[in-house]
């Protein structure tokens, strides 16, 4: 792989080597993008908080997200169709976040099924759920992950219903990808990118195929999933899943506070403030924006975890110093896969350490849990002034 120094690096060879329709699959929003850019470009507002003549050796990063140990407060998003940005990429993903020691959330929406990861990871990751209407496929799902001793479920809340995205509209995207001239055209200019796909036999959603009620095959999944998101989920579903599942929960989608306060409610273990990415209400206030009402509503209650825009070391420690115990990178992860398979996850994971270790540094503090408002010098996202955190004795 070319050198790289940030994660943007990463995305430009991650374009040049993933065919479009893929590529912009990862790099696209709902509707007009609003929310999507506003969820990068919201972290800009926010200043820190420069300390210096301070002791600065001895750093750690070590920290815990929903009870697990973690070498950074660093998670591998649920991402889907992740295996066709990279040949048996949710394999090679899950893997280097293994090696880093940070947790992989494998998406239902996955090309590599939950036997596929599990077979070449030795320790437990964590699976994402939908809810779908066949509430059998829901059952045997969460089974599956049991069976594969995943060590938390994700639950997505936020897509009862699919947000437009334009770009795959108009790319016409589909796994495995069709053969129209355009799709060609697409992956013929992607040499590298096709000899993968070719050495594998990872090319649809394995978690679905084979196992839903009347998908055996590729001709009757697209009408499947087209059917398959229930808008009717409620948080009723939310306690028979966590019943059936019997472990750690985390609920994701989570943008209100009174959401915030009815997920407190259901017992789960923990909540991702989060915006899907800005991929499904264009309009709704970045990530960031939201998380400090929602951890000063419930962060003594429930552990607030943030996924939403993290392209850089610094972006984490900002989400960190207002309050989440833990962050999520999606994007920033599937450019590195894209770029350079296991090596460009890695790649991807080692930036953000790197930033987040020298940032941390730089503002005066050696231990990552000691992060918090008293780090940030100014914020933009804020209307109001906001009572800074009591200091916390350093060790």
């Amino acid at each position: 792989m070319p050198k790289t120094v940030e994660i943007a690096d990463l995305k430009r060879i991650a374009q040049r080597r993933v065919p479009k329709m893929f590529f912009d699959y990862a790099d696209s929003g709902a509707w007009t993008e609003s929310t999507y850019r506003a969820n990068e470009e919201d972290f800009r507002k926010i200043q820190l908080r420069q300390r210096v003549a301070v002791d600065m050796s001895d750093r750690t990063l070590e920290s815990t997200m929903a009870g697990q140990t973690v070498s950074m407060p660093v998670a591998l998003a649920p991402t889907g169709l992740t295996g066709m940005q990279h040949a048996d990429g949710e394999m090679l993903a899950a893997q280097a976040a293994e090696e880093f020691g940070v947790p992989f959330t494998l998406s239902t929406m996955s090309i590599c099924s939950i036997e596929d990861v599990a077979s070449v990871t030795k320790k437990p990751f964590w699976f994402q759920l939908y809810v779908m209407r066949d509430r059998d496929f829901v059952i045997d799902l969460i089974d599956r992950a049991k069976a594969a001793r995943c060590s938390a479920l994700v639950l997505t809340l936020d897509l009862q219903i699919l947000g437009q995205r334009h770009k795959d509209v108009r790319n016409g995207l589909s796994a495995p990808p069709k053969f129209t001239a355009k799709h060609i055209w697409q992956m013929a200019t992607r040499p590298q990118w096709c000899l993968g796909m070719l050495k594998t036999e990872r090319r649809t959603f394995r978690n679905i195929v084979g196992h839903a009620k009347g998908v055996g095959d590729l001709s009757s999944l697209g009408t499947w999933t087209d059917e398959q998101f229930d808008p009717r989920l409620s948080w009723n579903d939310v306690a028979w899943i966590k019943e059936r599942w019997g472990g750690k929960l985390i609920l994701k989608g989570i943008l209100d506070v009174e959401d915030a306060r009815m997920a407190v409610s259901t017992g789960a273990d923990a909540i991702v403030v989060s915006n899907h990415g800005g991929r499904q209400l264009d309009g709704a206030p970045s990530s960031i924006s939201a998380l400090a009402d929602i951890v000063d509503a419930v962060g003594d209650k429930i552990e607030v975890l943030f996924d939403g825009g993290i392209r850089s070391g610094q972006d984490v420690l900002k989400a960190l110093a207002i309050g989440a115990k833990g962050t999520f990178i999606g994007r920033a992860f599937l450019y590195g896969l894209g770029a350079g398979g296991k090596q460009g996850v890695t790649q991807a994971l080692e930036i953000i350490r790197n930033e987040l270790d020298v940032t941390m540094a730089l503002c005066g503090e050696r231990d990552v849990k000691n992060l918090d408002r008293n780090n940030l010098y100014k914020s933009g996202l804020e209307t109001r002034p906001r009572a800074a955190a009591p200091r916390k004795k350093r060790a």
